[in-house]
């Protein structure tokens, strides 16, 4: 019977330490859409649009223990390429509250670089989405990002820079 104690607190003990990651809200910090050449940009034909599309992350711990925010931030402007006019630019950041418990210190700036941000950003896409068709467009739908591979790109970059700043 002692043995069976044994192993039930154990495996209590296990599930108590066991990593958790949970999106506990998201929500949007910031949208704004601007449409700058209406109503005339509606009336122009055959239109293909150079499209720039900006990505930043932000990540920053929270007073609540355990608690992290991280916030997609997207700029994207469409320009007519045929007359050089802003069709529109839509800036949102869109963000979300994490709980990370248990999660070894080496691996937390891969949770905040690439789990967390994948899971906002189809969330983030629709919001985006919406709002062009809002403003009286067709849906502008981003592509999906790999955020594993920025996160592997800008490790290895900074693994570069060290690598080649002189030492002392």
């Amino acid at each position: 019977m002692s043995e069976e104690k044994k192993e039930g607190a154990a495996q209590g003990q296990a599930q108590a330490n066991a990593p958790v990651f949970r999106l506990q809200k998201m929500y949007i910090k910031d949208l704004s859409f601007e449409n700058p050449a209406a109503p005339e940009v509606f009336m122009e034909k055959g239109t293909d649009p150079k499209v720039d599309v900006q990505l930043k992350l932000n990540h920053r711990q929270l007073a609540a223990a355990d608690n992290y925010e991280v916030s997609l931030v997207i700029t994207a402007k469409v320009i007519n390429q045929q007359n050089g006019k802003t069709m529109f630019i839509i800036e949102l950041e869109h963000a979300g509250i994490f709980l990370l418990q248990h999660i070894p210190a080496e691996h937390m700036p891969a949770v905040l670089a690439v789990e967390c941000p994948t899971l906002l950003f189809p969330f983030t896409r629709q919001i985006i989405s919406q709002a062009t068709v809002d403003g009286g467009f067709v849906p502008f739908l981003m592509d999906p990002v790999n955020f594993l591979g920025l996160y592997e790109n800008t490790r290895r970059q900074q693994q570069q820079q060290q690598a080649a700043a002189p030492t002392q």
